[in-house]
């Protein structure tokens, strides 16, 4: 397939078309507009439906709604949004409902600004909602690994039955890139049998939701979900070592910020210094057993558009053997190469 230039957010959009998506429930906020613009726009043409709702609570039980029905179906908004959608995240993932849910993360706390950020880790790896849940969270670097992503988060939450997040910060929903619409390696997915289709008579009620009032009942479901989370946590990692067979500093992004940190690692080492890269591209599950792939490291420098979120899951990969430092940059202020590279010289000189 030839490739075509799309804006980000819209890529997506129709990523999920392309992967079955048929029901789109959203309620507008910038910076991630264009994607329920553009599902309102395509989403009739494949007799599918588009829903603006009147809240984000209301879009999130919505696609809670879809699933139930063993439709494929998305939401997406940015940070404040997400936010008003935990609630319903945590019901779905009790409920073992696939979902898929897509972030463009901008900066905060509260209402914060519009500016691209990845302020929302915490809330994104660690679940924002009550309960014991985990969420299997992907982060593109591209809009083509947007779309790939988007399309793999499908067949992922169809196979695990699990809502499965795509977050981003708002730079990759507004940036247009060159891409192709590849379908995802297939899975041998589990036939949705617990779906409310209607009986027609022929079988007993499916009932679908996350109430246990029997407490050993609960924990029994509480310790089948946490199975299904360790062979996620087994399975489904995802990261890129980027020059660091002999790399002394190992820098560790995400995202659009890896990008950046990319073009920072070939300038150091231009200037002799042996720099490399650890992107993470689920953030959960984190990629710990990367840090045992770096041989020559002495030092980690975690480099994020935040405060510093992701160093917690380096410094717990790390496990206390190499100085971990930081640098960030918040608020929807992108870091520079030359700001990255003027802290890794000052970890340098630090390390000597």
């Amino acid at each position: 397939m030839a490739k075509v230039l799309m804006k980000g957010n819209e890529a997506v959009g129709k990523a999920a078309i392309e992967a079955g998506c048929k029901y789109f429930f959203g309620y507008p906020i910038t910076p991630q507009n264009e994607i329920p613009e553009y599902m309102a726009r395509e989403l009739p043409k494949v007799d599918g439906v588009f829903v603006q709702a009147e809240s984000e609570v209301s879009a999130i039980n919505m696609i809670y709604g879809g699933a139930g029905c063993g439709a494929r179906v998305m939401t997406s908004s940015s940070s404040p949004g997400i936010a008003l959608k935990q609630e319903g995240i945590t019901y779905i993932a009790g409920a073992e409902l696939p979902t898929v849910i897509v972030n463009m993360m901008r900066g905060g706390p509260g209402l914060g600004g519009i500016q691209p950020s990845q302020a929302d880790y915490f809330m994104s790896t660690r679940g924002g909602g009550n309960g014991d849940y985990r969420t299997p969270v992907y982060a593109p670097a591209t809009v083509q690994e947007a779309v790939d992503m988007v399309m793999e988060a499908f067949e992922v939450a169809d196979y695990y039955r699990t809502p499965v997040m795509v977050v981003a910060d708002g730079m990759i929903g507004q940036m247009m890139e060159p891409v192709e619409f590849k379908a995802p390696k297939k899975r041998d997915l589990p036939k949705k049998d617990w779906a409310t289709t209607g009986t027609n008579g022929e079988r007993k009620p499916n009932i679908i939701n996350s109430l246990f009032l029997d407490p050993q009942a609960l924990e029994d479901h509480c310790f089948k979900l946490d199975r299904k989370y360790k062979e996620i946590e087994e399975n489904e990692v995802k990261y890129e070592m980027y020059k660091t067979e002999d790399a002394e500093l190992v820098f560790v992004a995400y995202g659009t910020t890896s990008r950046i940190v990319k073009n920072t690692v070939e300038a150091l080492r231009e200037q002799g210094v042996k720099a490399g890269l650890i992107r993470p591209i689920t953030l959960w599950p984190f990629p710990f057993k990367a840090f045992n792939e770096i041989p020559a490291a002495k030092n980690l420098l975690v480099v994020e558009m935040s405060t510093g979120q992701m160093i917690d899951d380096v410094k717990i990969a790390n496990e206390g053997r190499l100085p971990v430092d930081f640098f960030g940059r918040t608020g929807g202020m992108i870091p520079t190469p030359g700001e990255i590279m003027d802290k890794a010289m000052e970890v340098i000189g630090g390390a000597k």
